[in-house]
């Protein structure tokens, strides 16, 4: 399988780009270094250079991927920064043929991330946080594979130090305008409370694990009732309806995915739960989330009629796109509400 790393020059990825430069010494492969040139600071271009240098200097190849000028975030800069520099890998993965890209994720960020997320509200799936192996975030691209994630950022830096090689220190990774930052600063206090990273990161895979058994749940479902084909996918209305809750959200947002809608991510937990609860009156006909429409269909089978629901992509754009629409007194002209009557 042929793989890239994603290495930004700071001391984690470094330190990934060192082990994989040494694991491939004896095996004659050369993986692609791409690091990406954010033009959010003076030395952007500059550090960019470095690490393609370095690169090389080991024996990878080195790569700089640019952010477009027009592309250069302005306000909600972390999360437009990730967005820009996982799509440039992405496109780039995907053009030269790259299966894998490989991540300097630590135990550290796992944490980081835990916390974030735990702060935000998230449920099971935000707080079992970054898996070994995942997909994509953006659409189609390589496996994301996370090798350090059992390694603390001091340990890595060890690493570097024992070797005499020096890294980047991003001025960003200090800026207490950002969450993460803030996040880390907490760090500290926590483990003097007893809090360590080493359990916060324990604390996530044990998520992780809950997690995957959910999956599998959900997974089962849908191979026994469900039907999925290009634009449409079909569902067995009893059979969702006696689901525990949490497995019913999550058949319905693999169905929505699975039409195209999705892109990798579940539609806004809120919007699912109406959906769910919609579902379950008597007088539902019809609605829209993620721009698919969802009406009733009955479908005879031997013994019984079963009811049966329909996701299609056949609902036209407009003011209701992007969100599910359920009139009040659910009774639209025949008992359907427009939106449904659109498609």
């Amino acid at each position: 399988m042929r793989f890239a790393l994603a290495v930004s020059g700071g001391g984690d990825s470094l330190a990934l780009m060192h082990l994989v430069a040494a694991w491939t010494a004896k095996r004659r492969v050369k993986p692609p270094v791409l690091t990406v040139d954010h033009g959010l600071q003076k030395q952007s271009a500059t550090n960019a250079h470095r690490v393609a240098t370095w690169a090389r200097a080991v024996g990878l190849e080195g790569v700089v991927l640019r952010v477009a000028r027009k592309d250069i975030p302005q306000t909600n800069i972390e999360d437009a920064a990730r967005e820009a520099r996982y799509r440039l890998m992405g496109d780039w993965c995907r053009t030269h043929n790259i299966a894998a890209l490989l991540l300097a994720h630590t135990r550290d960020d796992q944490a980081e991330t835990f916390l974030l997320r735990l702060a935000r509200g998230s449920g099971v799936d935000g707080l079992s946080a970054m898996r070994p192996r995942s997909g994509f975030p953006f659409g189609e691209g390589p496996v994301l594979i996370r090798p350090l994630l059992g390694f603390s950022r001091a340990e890595l830096r060890n690493y570097l130090r024992e070797r005499h090689i020096g890294w980047i220190e991003d001025p960003m990774n200090a800026d207490p305008r950002f969450a993460r930052v803030k996040m880390r600063a907490l760090l500290p206090a926590l483990a003097e409370a007893g809090l360590s990273t080493e359990r916060i990161a324990a604390a996530a895979d044990h998520l992780s694990r809950a997690r995957r058994a959910l999956e599998e749940q959900t997974d089962a479902f849908l191979t026994v009732s469900a039907r999925v084909q290009p634009g449409s996918a079909l569902l067995d209305g009893v059979a969702l309806r006696r689901l525990p809750r949490e497995i019913g959200l999550r058949a319905l947002a693999g169905a929505l995915d699975a039409v195209g809608r999705g892109g990798g991510y579940r539609p806004r937990f809120a919007r699912l739960e109406r959906l769910f609860d919609a579902l379950a009156a008597e007088a539902f006909r019809g609605a829209t989330l993620g721009g698919a429409g969802w009406r009733p269909r009955l479908s005879v089978s031997k013994p019984l009629a079963r009811e049966r629901w329909q996701l299609s992509r056949s609902v036209r754009a407009g003011p209701t796109a992007g969100k599910m629409a359920v009139p009040k007194n659910n009774a639209g002209k025949g008992g359907v509400p427009p939106v449904a009557r659109n498609s």
